[in-house]
């Protein structure tokens, strides 16, 4: 009698896997997000501080206009249906921005919702993506001036 053979299975390996998934990017298809984001750390945001003022590091530099991730404060808004904030380093009981020093600090970035969200404590560790720029630039409705910004930006805390 003979025994009847086990149908043939199909075992993908990895390079099948690769494979598949470098037609699938070849194609446009959406594919789910592998990696998270790029992470910052505030001591990551400039090289140096010289007569020209701050510095970016070659890693902004480098993740400018990409999608990132950083962990920090957030500062008290300027009013609760603000769709800004500020993220600092260090909790802050005070807004940064209203201290009497014209000069930017090192550590705080300017972030910009993508959506409304209620605001967190100042104590309360968040962490922020959103797409990194850099340089000077004026908020219009605001006259706040920044030097680096999160858009489109979410949060959660941590």
């Amino acid at each position: 009698m003979t025994r009847p053979q086990d149908p043939i299975r199909f075992r993908p390996g990895r390079r099948a896997c690769l494979g598949g998934l470098a037609a699938l990017l070849a194609l446009g298809a959406p594919v789910p997000a592998l990696a998270r984001a790029p992470a910052l750390t505030f001591d990551e945001l400039y090289a140096a501080y010289g007569v020209l003022g701050l510095e970016f590091s070659d890693k902004v530099k480098l993740l400018t206009g990409k999608t990132v991730s950083i962990r920090g404060f957030m500062a008290p808004p300027l009013k609760a249906e603000a769709q800004f904030f500020v993220l600092s380093e260090i909790p802050m009981a005070l807004c940064p921005f209203c201290s009497s020093d014209a000069d930017w600090p090192d550590n705080i970035v300017v972030v910009y919702l993508g959506r409304r969200q209620t605001f967190t404590q100042p104590n309360q560790m968040i962490e922020v993506t959103g797409r990194l720029e850099r340089g000077s630039w004026i908020d219009p409705e605001t006259g706040f001036v920044s030097q680096l910004r999160l858009r489109e930006a979410r949060y959660a805390t941590v």
